[in-house]
């Protein structure tokens, strides 16, 4: 059971692990054992968010998600096998946390007489250095 909130929880049976040969530098160890772990997570059929909460969380998964609503996070940052699945399923946690936090709504706002003004001096005053720039017929 992975715990994300008091009220989010993420079953064992939902997550599925992969493990593959991790990519880049290591030396022999690299090529024979099978360290990093592909982590996926349906969201799109997952009885453990709320839809509010999945709805987010394939926003915010980008790349990560497949057309079918397949979170796939994939940890090959450290040698070993536990690491790497700690870190994937830390990763996961993290994401979810991050889709739970309903953002705060936009209040439209109307800028100030005293913005409006300092804006309409700053176009001014550009405008006056480059009239100062430019050379007039004759003057040459």
């Amino acid at each position: 059971m992975l715990q994300i909130t008091h009220r989010i929880q993420i079953d064992e049976s939902e997550l599925w692990e992969q493990f593959t040969r991790s990519p880049g530098p290591g030396g022999q160890n690299v090529n024979k054992v099978e360290t990093a772990v592909q982590l996926r997570f349906d969201v799109a059929g997952s009885p453990s968010l709320p839809e509010d909460v999945r709805q987010r969380l394939l926003r915010l998964g980008g790349r990560r998600v497949d057309s079918s609503g397949v979170l796939m996070i994939e940890a090959h940052r450290f040698r070993t096998r536990e690491r790497n699945r700690a870190d994937a399923r830390e990763r996961l946690a993290a994401l979810i946390l991050q889709a739970a936090h309903r953002p705060k709504p936009r209040i439209a706002t109307r800028p100030t007489k005293a913005s409006k003004e300092r804006r309409l001096n700053s176009k001014r005053h550009t405008s006056a250095n480059k009239r100062l720039r430019t050379t007039r017929p004759g003057e040459d």
